[in-house]
């Protein structure tokens, strides 16, 4: 299982933990068999109909977790890829996409991502019908799900039982972390990454002993095999074996790459099975929300603005720009912004943001420039008017510029967000485009619903999640 050593305590315990825990998660002979037989048998009923409307699919494929038997079995989908010819149109694609799709699949759902996709049922299991294009190089891909074939035969080619074993370890100990999954709303370790990683460091504690030393951002390409045009908070730099263009970890977090690198030591010191346990996420009660509120003498404000109808990859990453940008401008704006967290129903979306104090201070300190330049000048004529609002000053400073103190006319962290929203860059699609379709008010008066509350335990619920607590 890839321990430090056999005289090393934790070492013996964590091959006994993870022994355990393997066996829970290995599905049955039966069970592989039951997938085996189902993805043989969609591929040749999409076939099937294929040939009897005269689609010009070039191949179907059943790939991801579900060919390979790395998955946990509950959280298996079945991902059913539908190659097309890379000429064809993209109208053509989606149409013969769903099509095929349709044929096969009970229950149809139409989903979207770049394109349209249906989910759907077939002989007990979820089925994902995914249409892409057949194309040649990897680098070159058409759309996002091009390059599944040659991921499939990469990480087949290479895996042992051994590696299958260390990658349902590895995704179940991310999933009690809360990293697995790499949608926009998680910022987390795709399927994809997590198996590539396990061949890298051969085990789950291999990668673990490896990562208690990592520093962010954590660079495992030599200098000068980095993909290129990677931004600047990029968390883990990891080239696509079959694109060396494209980071594997383009979608992870700093946040979520700091936690794995603080449980990869806890582990590895105190192995448990607890550390495979999965927690369910708790929302915070209104009346939980206001003691912890009132133990620390802070204040919520709550900006709601109209849900844009987009899929969930599209919709979080603004959401995570509205939530930098409320938070932002409080903090400029004189209050101390202790957090910020969002949620999200089928109408609105909420960002909370807390404060150590719902009122800032009535007096605004007004910088001025160095006494001595020309502009001097001018902000002593300013500042010296018998209009100004001054409260006291001008004066120069213990660093010799100017400055003067002037009372704010709205104090309440409510008026001032509220004043703030029409010039806010809240995201494309998320900015309203009336200020009054935005609302902004206090906990206190924001109606309770799921989404609030699971914010709130976001906000007021920090915790490792291995920590123990309220």
């Amino acid at each position: 299982m890839g321990g430090t050593g056999p005289a090393d305590p934790a070492s013996r315990e964590a091959d006994r933990v993870e022994t355990a825990v393997s066996a829970r998660l290995a599905p049955s002979a039966d069970f592989l068999d039951r997938v085996a037989r189902v993805r043989v048998e969609l591929v040749r009923r999409v076939e099937e109909a294929a040939r009897e409307r005269t689609s010009p699919l070039v191949r179907a494929l059943v790939a991801g977790s579900a060919a390979r038997g790395t998955f946990l079995a509950d959280r298996l989908d079945v991902d059913l890829f539908l190659l097309f010819p890379p000429d064809l149109s993209r109208d053509r694609l989606r149409e013969e996409g769903l099509a095929l799709g349709a044929a096969v699949l009970s229950e149809p759902e139409k989903r979207y991502a770049e394109h349209p996709y249906l989910r759907g049922r077939f002989e007990g299991f979820t089925v994902d019908a995914v249409p892409g294009f057949a194309v040649s190089d990897p680098a070159h891909p058409l759309s996002p799900v091009d390059r599944t074939p040659f991921h499939q035969a990469y990480l087949t080619e290479r895996e042992t039982p051994e590696h299958v074993r260390e990658i349902r370890l590895t995704k179940q100990f991310f999933r009690r972390l809360g990293v697995y999954g790499s949608e926009a709303r998680t910022e987390g370790f795709s399927g994809y990454l997590v198996e590539l990683l396990i061949l890298r460091f051969g085990s789950l504690r291999g990668l673990l002993s490896a990562a208690r030393r990592w520093r962010l951002p954590v660079r495992l390409e030599p200098p000068g095999h980095e993909p290129p045009r990677l931004p600047e908070d990029v968390a883990l730099i990891l080239a696509d074996p079959v694109d060396p263009n494209r980071n594997v970890a383009s979608a992870l977090s700093r946040r979520n790459l700091g936690l794995l690198v603080l449980a990869a030591g806890e582990y590895l010191e105190h192995p448990s099975e607890r550390w495979f346990s999965v927690r369910s996420s708790v929302p915070l009660s209104r009346a939980e929300s206001e003691l912890r509120l009132r133990s620390r003498d802070s204040h919520v404000v709550v900006l709601s603005v109209p849900r844009p109808d987009l899929v969930d990859d599209t919709l979080y990453p603004q959401v995570r720009k509205a939530e930098r940008a409320g938070g932002r401008e409080l903090a400029q704006s004189g209050f101390e912004v202790l957090g910020v967290a969002a949620g999200v129903d089928a109408q609105r979306v909420h960002i909370l943001i807390e404060v150590a104090h719902r009122r800032r201070s009535a007096v605004r300190l007004q910088d001025g420039p160095p006494a001595g330049i020309e502009r001097a000048g001018d902000f002593l004529e300013k500042w010296t008017a018998a209009e100004a609002p001054v409260l006291q000053g001008p004066y120069v400073r213990e660093d010799g510029s100017l400055a003067v103190e002037t009372r704010r006319a709205e104090r309440d962290v409510e008026a001032v967000l509220r004043s703030a929203v029409p010039r806010l860059s809240l995201g494309k699609d998320l900015t309203p485009s009336r200020s009054e379709l935005a609302e902004v008010r206090p906990l206190a008066d924001v109606p309770e619903t799921p989404a609030v509350e699971a914010a709130l335990a976001d906000l007021l619920g920090k915790r490792l999640p291995w920590v123990e607590g309220p």
